[in-house]
């Protein structure tokens, strides 16, 4: 995996080692992102409010009426698809998984920071992702954004830093946001070195709609294992470049890891976090769309 903090000036190759570039970000192989992690008081917020969020009655996720709609914020997602050369739809996921992090615990995003204000404000409000896909020029396009992009296996992703929808640079307006899917792929071994963030098997998601659960899958887990005193589990995740894996869950799995009425319980004791969506596009209001498993 290769994560790279930017503006990058650099190439797309996995290299699997980690060096700075001359713009001054850090290129990230199995080194994570060469700078230690400070606490990712940005995801506080999140932590609070995580199994407050599960209880909801399910109109509750989708009421905006407390919202400006020129207030709304979220963040882009671009997910590379070429059209001779598409990514496989596990690997496009994982890199989309790990770059929101990635944003998130950047320094930048620390109090002080540059990104703070724009990560800190995203946070605690509805933490809206659209996902965009991105080929060719478009794609080099988007690395004069600030954000992330992470490369796993063949698939790239690019996490930008959030800001209002209507402010989107033009760069970013004009990517396609509807019918981005990829087929699925054949899946190995589930690795046990790393989260597992199981998409729902009774939910179907084209891989843009999936791309942004996963995002917020590993958010809710660093928020998590942050407020429960897991700094040593977070840093060492962070520092091998938050590896993750997605995998389609079946209904035993499914049923065997869901936290039910005990999100609090199913942490403590499973190390298992569940993604609840507000339903504005695709699955209806309240459905849980990813189990994260902590390893």
């Amino acid at each position: 995996m290769r994560v790279v903090s930017t503006p990058d000036t650099g190439d797309a190759n996995d290299t699997g080692a980690a060096d700075s570039t001359n713009d001054g970000s850090v290129t990230a192989g199995a080194g994570g992102s060469g700078r230690p992690l400070a606490p990712p008081v940005v995801l506080d917020e999140l932590a609070a409010r995580y199994a407050t969020w599960l209880a909801l009655p399910a109109p509750a996720t989708v009421d905006v009426s407390d919202e400006d709609p020129e207030q709304v914020r979220a963040m882009p997602v671009v997910l590379r698809v070429e059209r001779s050369d598409p990514p496989a739809r596990s690997e496009l996921l994982a890199a989309a998984a790990s770059a929101v992090l990635a944003v998130c615990l950047d320094p930048r995003a620390e109090p002080g920071g540059e990104w703070h204000e724009a990560v800190d404000t995203w946070v605690r409000g509805r933490i809206r992702k659209v996902s965009r896909r991105a080929r060719g020029a478009q794609w080099a396009a988007v690395h004069d954004l600030p954000g992330v992009t992470v490369t796993h296996g063949g698939a790239q992703a690019r996490a930008l830093l959030p800001g209002r929808v209507v402010d989107a640079p033009r760069a970013v307006s004009k990517l396609q946001i509807s019918g981005t899917d990829l087929p699925a792929d054949e899946l190995g071994p589930v690795p046990t070195d790393r989260p597992v963030l199981w998409l729902n098997p009774t939910v179907p998601m084209t891989v843009g709609k999936a791309a942004a659960q996963v995002g917020h899958a590993t958010m809710i887990l660093a928020a998590l294992l942050h407020a429960s005193g897991e700094h040593a589990a977070l840093a060492d995740w962070n520092a091998a470049g938050l590896p993750c894996a997605v995998r389609p869950a079946d209904e035993d799995t499914w049923a065997r890891l869901h936290p039910g009425a005990t999100p609090e319980r199913a942490w403590r004791k499973h190390r298992v976090a569940a993604v609840r969506d507000a339903g504005f596009t695709e699955v209806a209001p309240g459905t849980v769309t990813v189990l994260a498993a902590w390893p």
